[in-house]
């Protein structure tokens, strides 16, 4: 019997989940377990890899049940994961050898500050593409390297092997200490700061300075093809795909041309740009990335920008201001009123991301006067997020040479029809809201179901995407201009000068 369908892994930074799809991109069953957060001091952010590996053993057999299927009618396996997240564990037994180190980590952000200056920004673009940054994974793994000499002999020796989430369960997938495979891909392995952005292979220069010993790393492979065979309870489904979660959320959403751009709006919000077959170095603030490499070794690249603060900012408002008691209520407080009265709110709450880039920039509420009531704060809060997307775009314009034509958002934010609507109104373009929500573990379920000739080409995956909602900008350009102004000048205060 033709195997009906495809299984994606999801790996996030707060649950594991396995979800299942259709030919026609649809979710048809699913299974879903957190892990803990583990916060050992200020600023650490650690994650118990064995216990992932636990719950993704789980939820596998969970997500099969809730559809009723065998795995006899699964086609392949694939991965998306919480990106630059690593582990360190024994070759010999898969033991973890300390926590796994979460991108939101920030105990090395001296190091990577001092790394600015020495050897320079210069030094680590011109090879990996990417600034030095405490969330990129080789400053904290040089850093827990340095901290314990005894896992830097360790490695040398070859008893270690190192592992982006993504590593850590298709080496544990395909039999672990029993012949795992030790990957990764492309895109994951982007933003380690230690592959070669143009060559796509472990760049040597930085390996040396971070005095990472080769032995450890995984072999870097295409973010669709097949690696291996599952054990357990996928026993003989090719593991076929393994690939970032926000390039994931750009399959999903088939943004395969050079120019579509797609956003995924959670707790902070990242808009990815497809730059087509080159690299487009930034001078605005923005990422150049690896997008995905099919097994043809075809590749797209793409330009990334990260807010730092979205959804955040209205779990602010519910839980820190207790303005409401959930986060949809935040649209119906701010269609209470007609606009947010003057008022600005600029969600630095640990720093600015792109474009800025400012580490000490803060928050800030302006134009407070005694008119302004909730429902003005709440609608400043949702204009917050519209004019934070438009700063990216921005920027991504102006490095790409191409201007927007359209947006695709995804992410639980989404539902939020407002803030939908002031995105399309500053971005002054459509934003278009997919049928399938799930855009990230569709994206690895599309790379895995390729590898395999379940999906015959990217042709076919574009007629699965629909629209289930899309809004049209409705303001005038002079009020888009004004606003504009008042945002900017709220920048400026952020950022202790005046840029208004």
């Amino acid at each position: 019997m033709t195997a009906r369908y495809v299984l994606s892994i999801d790996q996030g930074t707060t649950s594991t989940r396995a979800m299942i799809f259709d030919q026609h991109g649809r979710l048809a069953g699913m299974g879903q377990r957190e892990h803990r957060q583990i916060f050992p001091h200020p600023g650490w952010v650690e994650h118990d890899a064995a216990e992932i590996w636990h719950n993704t053993r789980r939820v596998i057999p969970e997500a099969l049940a809730d559809l009723g299927i065998s795995v006899s009618d699964v086609a392949a396996v694939g991965i998306a994961n919480q990106r630059e997240t690593f582990v360190l564990w024994e070759r010999r037994t898969g033991r973890p050898v300390c926590p796994a180190i979460v991108w939101q980590d920030t105990r090395t952000r001296a190091i990577a500050d001092h790394l600015l200056d020495d050897p320079g920004a210069d030094f680590f673009r011109k090879r990996a593409g990417i600034p030095p940054a405490s969330y990129f994974t080789a400053v904290r793994l040089s850093w827990l390297m340095d901290s314990r000499p005894e896992l830097r002999d360790r490695a040398r020796r070859g008893d270690l092997l190192l592992g982006t989430m993504e590593t850590w369960l298709i080496w544990n997938l395909t039999g672990g200490p029993d012949g795992g495979i030790h990957v990764t891909d492309v895109t994951n392995a982007s933003r380690t700061l230690l592959m070669n952005l143009e060559t796509l292979q472990w760049d040597p220069e930085l390996l040396e300075f971070f005095d990472v010993p080769e032995a450890i790393l995984p072999r870097i492979v295409p973010s669709s093809a097949v690696v291996g065979m599952a054990t357990g309870a996928l026993a003989g489904v090719p593991v076929a795909a393994a690939v970032g979660d926000q390039q994931s959320a750009l399959f999903g959403q088939t943004c395969f041309e050079a120019g579509e751009v797609k956003c995924t709006y959670g707790t902070g919000a990242f808009l990815l740009m497809n730059t087509g077959d080159e690299i487009v170095h930034s001078t605005h603030g923005m990422l150049p990335t690896v997008a995905y490499q099919l097994a043809d070794g075809s590749k797209a690249y793409a330009l990334e920008g990260s807010i730092a603060v979205a959804g955040g900012l209205v779990q602010w408002v519910r839980d820190g201001l207790g303005l409401i008691k959930t986060a949809p209520e935040i649209e119906t407080l701010a269609r209470t009123v007609e606009d947010s009265g003057g008022c600005v709110v600029v969600p630095a709450f640990t720093g600015l991301f792109s474009p800025y880039w400012s580490s000490g920039a803060r928050g800030v509420i302006s134009g407070l006067t005694s008119f302004v009531t909730a429902g003005h704060l709440a609608r400043a809060v949702l204009e917050s997020c519209a004019w934070q997307t438009s700063d990216v775009v921005e920027a991504m314009a102006a490095d790409a040479g191409v201007p927007l034509k359209s947006l695709r958002v995804d992410g639980g934010m989404t539902a939020n029809h407002l803030m939908m609507q002031m995105v399309a109104d500053v971005l002054d373009v459509s934003v278009v809201r997919p049928t399938n929500s799930e855009t990230v573990s569709l994206g690895a379920a599309y790379l895995a179901g390729l590898a395999v000739d379940y999906w015959s080409d990217i042709k076919v995956l574009r007629r699965n995407w629909h629209r289930a909602g899309q809004w049209e900008p409705q303001i005038t350009a002079q009020l888009r201009e004004e606003q504009h102004a008042a945002w900017r000048s709220g920048i400026g205060r952020t950022l202790g000068g005046d840029q208004g």
